[in-house]
């Protein structure tokens, strides 16, 4: 029996003659084919009735000069990691200032050319130069939420219709709690208030969520905020629906509106920053000591100035339905210090305030600040595991 090799040579021997014979003469070779090499007669009239193939010299792959080498990968890199891992549409628009800011604080050093490549990069380079270096985490938490219901008739429900989200000053807020799997006992809450117009973040840490510790906190960012808290939106616990955070808004013509039961994603502003700011940086871990309390206390000050002058993010312009798609318009990567400052709502003294405060800021020794007590946390968690196995 023929083996596939030697019937494709036999196929290939008889061709020329098949296609100069006549019909009859083409029947007799088509026979002998099949009886040959035990084709089907479709198939086999099919091979000889083929073109011929025509053999080309194989050619070299095509070369490309490489134009991003190693020393535009690393400053990349150092730029990148001093961003904080961002996304590269998020990182392209700033990466011309972020450049001159740690090279202005001797953090990093690249020659002109470096410079050039740089600031002329794609978002789909980044991404590519980057993939070696990025790493994924998958976090999972537990909401304490409880409805409160005393109060829900005196606080209105808020629209998207209700507030002027162009103007800063109307924010959401929302509790995080670093309760680890176990929700009962106490531990730390972090009272999380974002600007709904430029994403201006306040952070406060306390034990509990007790209704006296979130007016407190809600007093304090009030205080440090550069603009007037015009409004304020929060979801439905007995946390922030009470009697004394109704008193204080209505006193200092805050408008308190609440979102709907069971549409979590009414207050999406404040919980996007609570996985991309509080998760990120506090984790899931339970933190239910005095000690990992006033850690936390000092690395909130440290995380708000790093995310409002060095963490750019989109703005949904529009979004428009065509059909069963969905497309959405996002307007250029800023930080919300460029907001604040675009704004024109800031008086001289605040706006020069900011700006020196801007000026003198150093990312890289944040995240380095940030990073040690980060460490110094982990480390109290550690000694609470050991404490609870050897007691």
């Amino acid at each position: 029996m023929l083996t596939m090799r030697q019937k494709q040579a036999l196929t290939q021997a008889i061709k020329n003659r098949y296609c100069r014979m006549d019909k009859k003469a083409k029947g007799r070779i088509l026979d002998e084919l099949v009886a040959t090499t035990g084709y089907n007669r479709s198939y086999a009239r099919r091979l000889l009735n083929s073109r011929v193939k025509v053999s080309h010299p194989r050619q070299s792959p095509r070369t490309r000069t490489k134009v991003y080498d190693l020393l535009v990968h690393q400053a990349l890199k150092t730029i990148w990691l001093a961003a904080d891992n961002i996304c590269s549409k998020r990182l392209k628009p700033f990466l011309p200032e972020f450049l001159g800011i740690l090279e202005r604080h001797q953090e990093i050093t690249v020659d002109p050319d470096t410079r050039n490549k740089l600031l002329s990069i794609s978002c789909a380079t980044i991404d590519r130069l980057l993939l070696p270096d990025r790493r994924r985490y998958q976090l999972k938490g537990r909401s304490t939420t409880k409805p409160g219901s005393l109060l829900k008739a005196a606080i209105a429900i808020r629209t998207f219709t209700d507030w002027d989200d162009q103007r800063p000053g109307f924010t959401e807020a929302d509790l995080v709690a670093l309760c680890g799997d176990n929700v009962y006992g106490g531990f730390v809450n972090i009272l999380d208030v974002t600007d709904v117009s430029i994403g201006w973040i306040s952070l406060e840490a306390m034990m509990g969520k007790g209704q006296t510790g979130i007016h407190g906190g809600i007093k304090a960012i009030s205080k440090r905020l550069p603009f007037s808290l015009l409004g304020l939106d929060s979801d439905n616990g007995t946390e922030f629906i009470n009697q004394l955070l109704l008193q204080y808004c209505e006193t200092h013509k805050i408008t308190f509106t609440r979102i709907r039961p069971n549409h979590k994603n009414d207050n999406c502003f404040v919980e996007q920053k609570n996985y991309s700011v509080v998760r990120r940086f506090l984790g899931y871990a339970r933190r239910d000591t005095e000690a990992e309390l006033a850690v936390i206390k000092k690395m909130l000050p440290l995380i708000e100035t790093y995310v409002n002058f060095f963490q750019p993010s989109f703005k949904l312009l529009k979004k428009i339905r065509q059909d069963n798609q969905v497309r959405k318009t996002y307007d250029t990567a800023q930080t919300p210090f460029q907001r604040l400052a675009k704004s024109a709502i800031l008086s001289k003294d605040t706006e020069r305030r900011l700006h020196r405060l801007y000026q003198s800021l150093n990312p890289m020794q944040l995240r380095r600040q940030i990073s040690r007590l980060n460490q110094k946390l982990d480390q109290l968690y550690r000694y609470k595991l050991v404490e609870s196995t050897t007691t």
